[in-house]
């Protein structure tokens, strides 16, 4: 099997860019938002470290978020509890997926939480500034200060292009970039399979 790992900056549409491989996809985020919304135990320990946010269950992200606000130690806090949890569903992905060609790993904060695989195939998502803030404000719950404190944990983008395998250039329309991955999924078939 081999593991892609989609990187690139915050709100650069790597999971839109994951979808288009038509592989099964882990997806950190969406993963984080299940846990809010249907783990006790995730709500028990969230609770226990952040009792003047954390009120009821389900978690709601307008608490995580207030939290966050009020100290960006908190950031850390959130973090201890849900990264072990996301961990472990990820290892059971892989588990699951283990006789596919090609699973992808859309997952923010992959490298700096090295989460990665020395031989993983890493494509960092480049797109414009315009297109990014363009995404960013579509958000529900945009909001500038807590990007800035996430934006903080990601590892600088030129440290990602260096590591990263392929550079996907993420400004055309949703067709193009289709046929775009539709190549790229082809050429790391090859390029994988004849080593």
């Amino acid at each position: 099997m081999i593991r892609a790992g989609i990187i690139g900056n915050i709100a650069s549409g790597k999971s839109f860019i994951a979808k288009l491989f038509n592989c099964p996809v882990f997806n950190a985020d969406r993963e984080v938002n299940f846990l809010y919304k249907n783990s006790k135990q995730c709500f028990k320990k969230l609770k226990k470290i952040l009792p003047n946010y954390i009120k009821s269950f389900p978690i709601k992200k307008s608490e995580i978020i207030s939290a966050i606000n009020d100290d960006k130690r908190n950031l850390k806090k959130v973090s201890s509890v849900v990264h072990p949890m996301v961990r472990k569903q990820m290892k059971n992905f892989i588990r699951k997926n283990k006789n596919k060609k090609l699973v992808i790993l859309d997952i923010p904060l992959l490298i700096e939480n090295k989460l990665n695989k020395k031989n993983d195939v890493l494509i960092f998502v480049k797109s414009n500034r315009n297109k990014i803030l363009e995404r960013l404000k579509k958000r529900a719950n945009y909001n500038k200060k807590i990007l800035k404190s996430l934006s903080q944990n990601q590892i600088i983008t030129s440290k990602k292009l260096k590591i990263a395998n392929y550079i996907v250039d993420n400004n055309f329309s949703p067709n193009i970039m289709k046929k775009k991955i539709k190549v790229l999924k082809q050429k790391i078939l090859n390029e994988r399979n004849s080593t």
